[in-house]
């Protein structure tokens, strides 16, 4: 259920902000959003797995925190990350 290593290496290379990003938030989101894209499919399947709907809500609060954090400190930012993810807000 989670992403394979290739996966995270094309989203950080995508994402980054400079060579060998790893922490910025948009990475962070980035891969947060794969990861939760990746849970939802799961579910398709598999409805009655609550254990790992825990681990997505999880993950979508902590995506959500992040993305409040980037909009309180630079607003044309997040409308960024928000526009290539496709994440609607």
């Amino acid at each position: 259920m989670s992403i394979t290593a290739e996966e995270k290496a094309r989203v950080m290379k995508e994402f980054a902000t400079k060579d060998g990003d790893t922490g910025s938030p948009e990475v962070q989101v980035a891969i947060l959003t794969s990861r939760i894209t990746t849970l939802t499919e799961h579910f398709k399947t598999h409805k009655k797995d609550n254990h790992s709907r825990r681990g997505l809500l999880k993950m979508v609060a902590l995506r959500r925190k992040l993305l409040d954090y980037v909009k309180r400190s630079d607003e044309p930012r997040y409308k960024s990350i928000i526009q290539r993810l496709g994440i609607r807000r």
